[in-house]
């Protein structure tokens, strides 16, 4: 059985990936937490209504569309991080700084107060704002420490590695479920999730790229012998997700080469113009593969032009007196990630870095070197790897972006020739730094901005109620090259603003009022009574958090006008009533505990389990799940800390909430008693918090915390080779004091407009990393499905790709139209669909005589056997014996039980079983000679002629392909395959057997191939 919903994604332009597959059992898999640029909660509520239902969770791609609401999710949603998360190691580590990143650089994704929450009678209306519209009020967004702890959550999987998750404490038995992770290609550790459940096969594939790229491997599709067949285990899926976007589009001809060239062709031409370039990208994702190939492009024409110093090359020096910046607030981290995970990328990126370690290695060791001499060698150009970036320089703060393009204006002035060549994040120019690049670039009509990605039309907004801004700019592209007509050259691929006017909706955050107040802290309190009465288990530091988060509300509260005193009153003491009566709830008797009576009651020792069934009848023993990384079992710091540095720790840790005093600090609304002083500083006032809850850490220890931080400082400085002392450098790392919004504590959004005239040049080089239309028609015929969802891509690419696949998969299998309109599904979001396959399959018991006569036989991956045996209801005295050593046991247990209900009860329990299944028998001497005379032999295997022709090799013989599908061994004998899976061996009368000169028989090669041929075979036939 398989039911599939997609939450969000189908048949829209909206890039968020959420679906939901159902399989026997009850069993619920999530794949992808997406989320599209309006970071809209209420599009999260059908993904919220299944979560106490969920058994597994698996992530696809470290990309927005994928994993951007990953971390709202753990935060808001009480049991989401309580269930078991799956991806490769690169989404983990890559998702991690999209997420910082997402959180440093829009406000929207901490995620807004719903209306439908503060519709409630008991929350007094909200006064309009200026625009009409009610007050944006914000949740508490999860801090730096919050999102580590999240995604160390999730369990890492190699490529091809078949792993058995264990479910959630909430979901029934997994019954060997099997999840397998592939090479997708769009993005570094991308995935195509292989699902198998019994019977079903499930081939989960969105965003994929069989095309080869400069950093990126093609996907794993195309993995069986000689390259041309599909990987075994991804073929004839019983149902297959695929998703529909760029199935309208075709691909450049001249592949990623000329792809490369058009996107280096329109940098030249606007530096030479004396012009400024963006090239707004994700900041995790596709972001690696765009900084490899500028930073090697930089490489390879300033060494073309240092070897041509005598002539005028104008490419080289467009390229030299142009700068090349990163500007990403999660630059350095990303950077530093991406240099640990060259094995999960293409071979010729880690044949470079072998290549560079050689060259090393060859300098320190030639003779006659001093080791002062060694050191020189350092920024040699022997000695750059991969992503040892050279010109590329990462920028991580917004002053930073303005300060580039500062100097660039300076040179100007001063009559040198210069240029900023800027990759920034987000594609979608909503939010991160390229919204401010556009700012600076867009009043001249000499720069240029180049989007990387495909959007949906301009007038199809279903998804996004406010267009985003590359969607706009996209829209004018793709008008303006419409009436150029599909023969424009590469300079009619640039098309111009005019002078077109652009809104854009800068969001902003600002204090709350007293009565917004009021209810923000409402519906904290509401939601700090919902996270106490769940069950126990992991929900500790949910409390934990609310309750800091109410302590910075208070401590904003105390801080405002005493005006506002009297309402702020009334939400702390509503606060304390509801917190009070939260806890009074979950003073639950000894029958509504059960089995947990044993932990929560102090002096129990005894359950009484008879009857009881489940948990109930088990030790509630809460096992804890040991850590594991790439490296082994994770290890605590601090347990390896000296006296002193354990000492200095517990002093920095004196002033957070949560550790020390404060865990006596009393409840939110309830008084202090006499002679109780808080921690704080010398004046006796409270410290205060942030938005987080935590207490502000001297200067000095937030350096040492941001240089520990993936991507600190230092690792910025030294990944630039920038000096970070110099003011002309651009330093790598955000500073926490210069950048950073002033901690507000509990805040909404106020939407500002602002319109700016675009008169720069827009253009567009497809660098998604998306399959294109002939991708799509070449491999799902290929792969066969017996079903095919298609999700992920707007109504016309999804109804234009399954009118092909019906096509194609009809043409295939010759059957009719009727068949094929059951075989690919389009759903809605939210809409069910049925792609169970209909298979003939029984449940029965092997007998242990049957077993132990089989005689397995392996072909490849496979193990087959023979089975004939005698199908019989119920095997004879196996019940009977488990029965009367139940009853045996029985009295033992209970000795008060009498003799009736050892009878009666007893057989009226074997009533309420349900029935075993029946069981296979040897085959009785009677019947055997007449199943010996019916039974005909059957060959089990398929026989690929990439493996034969290299076992054939292997043993000697000269094989080599002869046309399609035809292997010529020796030049004597030809080895056929036909479409139905036949083989057909031919051969001279000098390939069969014939006697040597000293009279012993030898095999031919005729025979030999043959023996070959059925030793990858299973021949099974009736014994």
């Amino acid at each position: 059985m398989l039911n599939f919903t997609p939450l969000l994604g189908a048949q829209s332009d909206s890039p968020a990936s959420q679906s939901l597959l159902e399989l026997d059992g009850g069993v619920k898999i999530l794949v992808d937490v997406g989320w599209d640029d309006s970071f809209d909660p209420s599009k999260l509520k059908g993904l919220e209504r299944h979560v106490s239902t969920l058994s597994i969770v698996l992530l696809t791609h470290a990309a927005p569309g994928h994993l951007a609401a990953f971390a709202y999710c753990c935060k808001h949603f009480p049991l989401f991080s309580r269930i078991p998360f799956y991806a490769t190691t690169p989404v983990i580590s890559l998702g991690r700084t999209l997420t910082l990143d997402l959180y440093a650089s829009a406000p929207l994704a901490r995620g807004v107060i719903p209306q439908t929450s503060l519709s409630d009678a008991s929350y007094p209306s909200l006064p309009l704002s200026a625009d009409g519209e009610n007050a944006h009020i914000l949740l508490p967004p999860p801090t730096a420490e919050e999102i580590a702890t999240y995604f160390s959550l999730i369990h890492p999987l190699k490529y091809s590695q078949s792993h058995q998750p264990l479910g959630s404490p909430f979901s029934p038995p997994l019954n060997g479920l099997t999840i397998t992770a592939y090479c997708s290609g769009h993005t570094l550790g991308g995935s195509i999730w292989h699902i198998q459940h019994g019977l079903e096969s499930i081939v989960y594939a969105v965003d994929w790229n069989q095309a080869r790229e400069n950093v990126i491997p093609g996907a794993a599709w195309l993995g069986g012998g000689g390259g041309g067949e599909v990987t075994e285990q991804l073929r004839k899926p019983t149902a297959m997700i695929c998703s529909a976007r760029g199935a309208a589009q075709t691909a450049l001809s001249g592949g990623r080469r000329k792809r490369d060239e058009r996107l280096l062709s329109m940098i030249r031409r606007a530096v030479a113009r004396g012009g400024n370039v963006l090239i707004p990208t994700d900041s995790s994702a596709r972001v690696i593969e765009l900084a490899y190939l500028l930073e090697h492009a930089w490489r390879a024409e300033l060494a073309k032009g240092d070897a041509d110093k005598d002539k005028d090359d104008e490419d080289s020096k467009s390229f030299r007196h142009a700068k090349l910046y990163l500007a990403a607030k999660s630059a350095g981290s990303t950077m530093r990630y991406a240099r640990s995970m060259l094995e999960w990328m293409e071979e010729g990126v880690v044949r470079e870095f072998e290549s560079e370690g050689t060259a090393e290695a060859n300098v320190r060791q030639r003779p006659g070197r001093s080791g002062d001499d060694r050191d020189a060698d350092q920024p040699s150009k022997a000695r750059a790897g991969p992503f040892d970036f050279r010109h590329l320089q990462l920028i991580e703060r917004p002053r930073d972006v303005a300060q580039a393009f500062r100097r660039v204006a300076k040179a100007r002035d001063r009559g040198q020739p210069s240029a900023a060549v800027v990759l920034a994040s987000d594609a979608s120019l909503e939010w991160g730094l390229s919204r401010d690049v556009l700012r600076q670039l867009a009043s001249d009509d000499r720069n240029l901005v180049i989007l990387t990605e495909c959007h949906g039309e301009l007038g199809d907004v279903r998804d996004q109620g406010f267009p985003s801004v590359s969607r706009k700019l996209w829209g004018w592209w793709q008008q303006e090259r419409r009436r150029d007509g599909p023969d424009a050259t590469l300079e009619q691929d640039v098309v111009s603003g005019n002078g077109r006017e652009m809104e854009l909706r800068e969001p902003r955050r600002t204090t709350l009022e007293a009565n917004e107040l009021l209810v923000y802290q409402q519906h904290l309190a509401t939601r700090k009574q919902l996270h106490t009465m769940l069950p126990q288990e992991g929900n500790a530091g949910a409390v934990t958090s609310l309750d800091n988060i109410d302590d910075a509300s208070s401590d904003d509260s105390t801080s405002s006008d005493e005006s506002d005193s009297e309402q702020q009153g009334k939400a702390l003491n509503t606060s304390a009533a509801l917190a009070s009566s939260s806890r009074s709830k979950m003073q639950l008797t000894d029958r509504e505990l059960g089995v947990n009576i044993l932990l929560r009651r102090k002096g129990i020792h005894d359950f009484f389990v008879r009857g009881k069934k489940g948990r109930e009848r088990m030790f509630p023993f809460v096992a804890r799940r040991r850590r594991v990384d790439a490296f082994g079992e994770t290890i605590r710091p601090d347990e390896f800390l000296k006296a002193e540095e354990r000492d200095d720790a517990e002093g920095q840790q004196q002033g957070k909430p949560g550790s020390g005093k404060d865990q006596a600090r009393p409840a939110l609304g309830q008084k202090r008693k006499w002679g109780d002083v808080e921690s704080g500083d010398a004046s006796g006032r409270r410290p205060g918090p942030s938005a987080s809850g935590t207490a502000k850490a001297p200067r000095g220890t937030q350096d040492q915390a941001a240089r520990a931080q993936p991507g600190g400082r230092d690792d910025g400085a030294r990944a630039n080779g920038v000096d970070t002392s110099d003011d002309e450098g651009v330093s790598g790392e955000s500073d926490a004091e210069g950048e950073s919004e002033p901690t507000i504590g509990p805040s909404k959004l106020v939407f500002r407009n602002e319109r700016i005239a675009l008169r720069l040049g827009i253009g567009h080089v497809d660098f998604g990393g998306i399959h294109d239309k002939r991708s799509l028609q070449m491999l799902i015929p290929l792969i066969e499905p017996r079903k095919l969802i298609l999700v992920e891509g707007s109504k016309e690419e999804t109804t234009l790709l399954a009118e092909d696949c019906r096509r194609l998969l009809k043409a295939k299998s010759g059957g009719s139209s009727d068949e094929a309109d059951n075989v690919v599904f389009t759903p809605v979001v939210g809409r069910t669909v049925d792609a169970s396959v209909d298979t003939n399959a029984w449940t029965v018991r092997l007998s242990e005589a049957l077993v132990k006569r089989l005689r397995w036989q392996h072909v490849r991956n496979l193990s087959v056997v023979h089975v004939n045996g005698h199908l019989s209801a119920t095997a004879k005295g196996e019940d009977d014996a488990e029965t009367e050593q139940g009853s045996n046991k029985r009295p033992k247990i209970d000795g008060q039980e009498t003799a009736l209900s050892k009878g009666d009860n007893r057989g009226s329990s074997r009533e309420r079983e349900p029935e075993s299944p029946p069981v296979l028998d040897v085959v009785p001497p009677a019947l055997a000679a007449t199943h010996r005379s019916v039974t005909q032999p059957l060959h089990v295997g398929d026989i690929r002629l990439a493996d034969l022709k290299r076992s054939l090799q292997g043993s000697g013989h000269v094989a080599e392909f002869r046309g399609e599908g035809t292997l010529l061994v020796d030049g004597l004998v030809s080895v056929r395959k036909l479409g139905t899976g036949k083989m057909e061996v031919e051969g001279d009368s000098l390939s069969t057997s014939h006697v040597t000169p000293d009279g012993a028989l030898r095999e031919g090669i005729f025979n030999h191939i043959k023996r070959r041929i059925y030793e990858g075979l299973a021949v099974v036939a009736g014994a």
